[in-house]
């Protein structure tokens, strides 16, 4: 599957937010952007008013880095939001948030998406007792999700939910840190997503 190999810090920097792709590193004071709050490229510190269609390009930009994914995923799950009962932009983020990869990372089993992914890949993730390593699985009202690791993986995946104390659980998860189990209570809504994203800008980028 495609990837975007590219150094993670200069897409914070381009997107002008910290987008806390390196996990743990993004809270210290060695993260890049905390250094350099300025896109990247030597016409990195030159100020512009964007146009209409550049602001609709770098939310959609943002949203895709956020979620770690490529073009064509990211117009398949807009192209199913909009064939979905209920607001586009809303529905395109409740498909995002339903990822597995990124319900691993709002447990606090992971530090980043990133590292969501691979745990998932490496087949450490059951989903109602069916081993999944598929990142995109999305998951379902009352889905119980559970991580079984070798005794060597137990240690990282504690160190995980350790340094991720300051991040608080989503409502619409239930998680049992002691067993790396958790449950989807509900789908998510739309105030549940705390990111600074404007969705509506997506939907008129598409619908041109």
């Amino acid at each position: 599957m495609a990837r975007d190999t590219g150094p993670n810090c200069r897409q914070c920097r381009r997107e002008g937010m910290k987008l806390f792709l390196k996990g743990i590193k993004c809270t210290t004071e060695k993260c890049p952007f905390v250094r350099r709050q300025y896109a990247p490229g030597q016409h990195g510190q030159k100020r512009s008013k964007l146009s209409n269609y550049a602001q609709q390009l770098r939310e959609k930009q943002k949203v895709k880095r956020i979620y770690g994914l490529m073009e064509k995923q990211f117009r398949t799950y807009f192209l199913k939001a909009s064939k979905s009962k209920g607001v586009t932009g809303k529905m395109l983020l409740q498909l995002l948030e339903r990822r597995l990869d990124n319900v691993i990372f709002q447990m606090r089993l992971a530090t980043s998406r990133q590292e969501a992914r691979q745990i998932v890949n490496h087949g450490f993730v059951y989903v109602n007792g069916q081993r999944v390593n598929v990142p995109s699985f999305l998951v379902k009202t009352q889905d119980s999700i559970e991580l079984k690791l070798k005794q060597k993986n137990l240690k990282n995946i504690k160190e995980n939910i350790e340094v991720s104390q300051q991040r608080s659980v989503p409502s619409w998860l239930e998680v049992d840190f002691e067993n790396f189990k958790g449950k989807v209570i509900r789908l998510p809504e739309r105030e549940d997503i705390q990111l600074p994203i404007r969705e509506q800008l997506i939907v008129e980028l598409y619908s041109k």
